[in-house]
C-alpha cells in the first residue's frame, strides 16, 4: 500500500466542517456576483490550478488531499518560474547598440591592421558600401575607456570604424560594459578576423607575436589552445611576423607576404643569413612582385642573376632592366614613357650601345 493510500485510510473520517464549507461557498458566490474592481481588473493574474483536470467543487476533502494539492500547486509555480527564467536567459549578454562619434573611439592596443590595409581595394569597396548604406550595418564592438566618459576602445571592427571616420559619419557600435581581460580581447579579435577571413598572414602573425611579448600566454601552444586554433597555424603566422625588417621592406607591402614565402625565406636565412640580407638590401624599393622577390632572395651565389635595375626619369621609376635565369635581358617600360612612334629610335640607341660595348671588348 502506498503512503498516500495509508494516509487516506487513516484520515477517511476527517472532513471540512459544514459551517466553514458553507461560508466558503457563500463567499465564492458573493465574489462572483460582486462588480469587478477596475484597478484589480487591470492586472492579469495567472495562477496554476490546484489539481489539473478537476474543478473547485470536486476538490480534495481530506487533509492529505489538501497537502497533495498544495504540493501540486507549488510544483506548477516552480515550473512557471523556470520557464520565465529560461525566457529571460535569451536576453542575458545583450549589449546596448548606439551610434558613436568615430573621433571618440580609440584603436585597441591589440590593433593588428597594417596601414596598407586602408589603401587596399577591399577596404575601398567596404568604405563605398558603408557610404551608400549611410553607415555600417554590422556593429563594431567597443568597451568604455576607464576614467574617460564618452570615449571607447575598439575590441573588433577597426576597418568599419576607419571607414566611418574617413567618411565623417557616426559608427554603429555594440558597447561591452562588463570587465574584459586582455586575453579575451585578443580571442575576440582573432575569432572575428578568422571568421571574416580578411586578415593577412603578416597582420595575424603580428597580433600573435604581440600577445606573446606581453606575456598573455606562456608559449605558442598555450596561445593556440586559448584561441582554438592549431599549433601549426600559430607557428606559420609567427614565421611571417618574425621575418627581419630588411626582408619585409623588400615587398611593396607586408600584406603581400604569404605563409609559403616566409617558410622559404626562413629556410634560406638559416643556411645563408648574410647573403639573403645582402640581396634584400639591393631589392629594396624595386616594386617587384612578391614571387619575384622571393625567387631573387633565394638565389645562391652560383645561381645568382643580376638584380633588376630600375630606369628613372626625374627620380621617378619608369621601368626596369632585368635578367632571367637563362641570361636573357628584358627591358620593361611603363606605358606612356616611350611612344610607339619612338620604338625605332629606341632600337637605334640600343644598337649604338651594343656596338660601343663590342668595340671596347675587341680593343687591345
Amino acid at each position: 500500500m502506498s503512503t498516500r493510500d495509508r494516509l487516506e485510510s487513516l484520515t477517511a473520517n476527517l472532513t471540512v466542517p459544514q459551517a466553514r464549507a458553507e461560508a466558503g461557498s457563500a463567499q465564492n458566490e458573493a465574489s462572483q456576483s460582486a462588480p469587478a474592481n477596475p484597478e484589480s481588473a487591470a492586472v492579469e493574474t495567472r495562477f496554476p490550478p490546484i489539481t489539473p483536470g478537476r474543478s473547485a467543487a470536486s476538490g480534495p476533502k481530506t487533509g492529505p488531499g489538501h497537502l497533495l494539492a498544495f504540493r501540486g500547486q507549488t510544483l506548477a509555480l516552480e515550473t512557471e518560474i523556470a520557464r520565465l527564467k529560461d525566457a529571460l536567459a535569451h536576453h542575458e549578454g545583450a549589449h546596448a547598440v548606439r551610434k558613436l562619434d568615430p573621433t571618440h573611439v580609440r584603436l585597441s592596443k591589440w590593433a593588428n591592421r597594417h596601414e596598407s590595409t586602408y589603401k587596399s581595394p577591399q577596404f575601398l569597396r567596404l568604405k563605398d558600401d558603408i557610404q551608400h548604406a549611410g553607415g555600417n550595418v554590422q556593429p563594431i564592438l567597443v568597451r568604455p575607456i576607464e576614467g574617460t566618459p564618452e570615449y571607447y576602445e575598439i575590441i573588433f571592427g577597426h576597418r568599419r570604424h576607419r571607414a566611418c571616420l574617413e567618411l565623417g559619419i557616426a559608427v554603429l557600435a555594440a558597447i561591452w560594459t562588463e570587465p574584459l581581460a586582455d586575453e579575451v580581447v585578443v580571442a575576440f579579435m582573432d575569432r572575428e578576423n578568422r571568421e571574416r577571413a580578411d586578415l593577412s598572414p603578416y597582420e595575424q602573425g603580428l597580433m600573435y607575436q604581440r600577445a606573446l611579448d606581453e606575456n598573455l600566454y606562456r608559449s605558442n601552444r598555450q596561445l593556440a589552445e586559448a584561441l582554438g586554433v592549431s599549433h601549426t597555424w600559430v607557428n606559420k603566422a609567427l614565421t611571417v611576423a618574425q621575418l627581419p625588417p630588411p626582408i619585409i621592406d623588400c615587398f611593396a607591402t607586408p600584406l603581400d607576404v604569404q605563409h609559403r614565402h616566409a617558410e622559404l625565406i626562413t629556410a634560406a636565412l638559416d643556411k645563408d643569413r648574410r647573403g639573403v640580407l645582402k640581396r634584400a638590401e639591393r631589392l629594396r624599393g624595386q616594386q617587384l612582385s612578391a614571387s619575384s622577390i622571393v625567387a631573387l632572395l633565394l638565389e645562391t651565389p652560383k645561381q645568382s642573376v643580376a638584380v633588376p635595375c630600375v630606369v628613372r626619369l626625374d627620380k621617378k621609376i619608369v621601368g626596369s632592366v632585368r635578367a632571367d635565369l637563362n641570361g636573357a635581358i628584358n627591358i620593361r617600360l611603363k606605358p606612356g614613357v616611350v611612344g610607339l612612334e619612338n620604338l625605332d629610335e629606341l632600337a637605334q640607341a640600343m644598337n649604338a650601345f651594343l656596338l660601343k660595348k663590342q668595340s671596347s671588348a675587341e680593343s687591345p
